[in-house]
């Protein structure tokens, strides 16, 4: 008998405890009945491939240009409040000095 991965985290070492299962990796708990329900769930990754969840704090890990934009986005940058969202570039947010702006997860890493 083989156990469904985690919906949030797709860990597939996932095991059972009473009516639950339990992911050991990002410590989701749900029933065997929600699995099918939070499928189509976003999973975004950062560049170590640390879950992130919206309202996240992040940190730029690249100098990264900033299209339409002659100033650049450096190393070290903090993020606060992120917001994940569909696509390419799937994290919304706000950066003091640049406004609003959408970022690629891999070029963040969380904390």
């Amino acid at each position: 008998m083989s156990l469904p991965p985690c919906p949030q985290c797709q860990s597939e070492y996932s095991w059972q405890d009473g009516d639950n299962l339990n992911c050991p990796e990002c410590g989701h708990i749900w029933s065997p009945g929600d699995a099918s329900a939070n499928e189509d769930a976003l999973v975004v990754r950062d560049a170590n491939g640390n879950l992130l969840a919206d309202g996240d704090a992040v940190t730029v890990v690249k100098d990264l240009k900033v299209k339409g934009s002659s100033s650049t986005l450096k190393i070290g940058t903090r993020v606060k409040s992120i917001r994940l969202v569909e696509g390419d570039h799937n994290i919304d947010c706000k950066i003091d000095g640049f406004g609003p702006m959408k970022l690629k997860s891999e070029f963040v890493k969380k904390g």
